[in-house]
């Protein structure tokens, strides 16, 4: 992306994060719509998606949850702008309700770093905001090919003081210091890893490319891992923030063990708010050599 487009860009998201909650999410129902009537890529990547993990459901119910899939991904789209743009009280007045807050209470207790895993689950951004908000933090990222959107990206995500880390050495041995200091550090963790040192596990029952990066942060550090996401409710009614425990063997040395464990934490979450996972999203691209790939039929990985 050139500096004209972030130039762009930038304004644009201001713009977009002058909007009520209400608004917001109605203009991102409609996109999703759109996205479904012009039968984008977006919903052939979600058809293909919910087919491979949903086998049980018959393909009408699978049509309507790819349906609300692509509203919800469009409201979470249009949500962004609001939380990267509003003062952080009126982010945080968004979350009505708080469901495991005893598991952070219980995880602070012995002064142990806590790993919270947000996995791309109702709206991820309010979700960082209101732990960076209560603790010490910092979070890993991928930065943007833009520099002068990474500048912006990192201020507004920063605002409570949390840290974005990126996924190199320097960053990695940073969120392991503040973990061993019994502070708290967030990932993503349902992204297709690149690069070697990775596992193949099962994930809605095919096997794919699982990062380790979550094991191997827990055995350095001694961290508690949690998984947490916030629902959004209906008719703008704000946010369900949710926290729940992680399967156990998520920190084992084996990295088949741990990632297996790692996926099936966040397959549970999934399957309490299906709708609102971004179903968009090519997750299952990266499968054990010589697999087809469920993208692109015609080729193997």
């Amino acid at each position: 992306m050139s500096l004209s487009k972030a130039t762009f860009l930038i304004p644009a998201l201001r713009l977009a994060g002058k909007l009520p909650l209400r608004g917001a999410q109605l203009i991102g129902r409609f996109l999703g719509m759109i996205s479904w009537a012009s039968k984008s890529q977006l919903r052939k990547v979600t058809e293909i998606n919910l087919r491979i993990c949903f086998p049980e459901l018959t393909n009408e119910q699978r049509q309507r949850m790819a349906r609300s899939s692509l509203r919800h991904t469009g409201q979470t789209m249009m949500e962004i702008p609001l939380i990267w743009e509003w003062p952080v009280e009126r982010c945080l007045e968004l979350i009505r309700e708080i469901e495991g807050e005893e598991l952070l209470v219980e995880a602070k207790k012995d002064g142990r770093g806590l790993l919270l895993l947000a996995p791309h689950l109702g709206n991820w951004e309010l979700t960082g905001l209101y732990f960076s908000s209560r603790y010490r933090m910092a979070a890993l990222y991928s930065p943007p090919h833009i520099k002068e959107f990474e500048d912006y990206m990192i201020r507004v995500r920063g605002r409570m003081g949390s840290e974005l880390v990126r996924g190199d050495r320097r960053g990695l041995a940073k969120l392991i210091t503040l973990l061993r200091e019994g502070e708290v550090a967030g990932i993503l963790p349902d992204q297709s890893p690149r690069g070697k040192g990775n596992a193949y596990a099962p994930f809605f029952g095919i096997d794919v490319r699982t990062m380790t990066l979550v094991s191997k942060l827990l055995r350095k550090s001694g961290a508690k891992p949690l998984i947490t996401y916030s629902e959004r409710l209906k008719d703008g009614q704000g946010f369900r923030l949710v926290i729940r425990e992680c399967e156990p063997g998520i920190a084992d040395p084996d990295p088949v063990t741990a990632t297996t464990a790692l996926n099936k934490s966040i397959e549970s979450v999934v399957r309490e708010a299906p709708e609102q996972y971004q179903w968009e999203y090519k997750r299952m691209r990266h499968r054990p050599p010589g697999e087809i790939n469920p993208y692109y039929p015609n080729r193997t990985c």
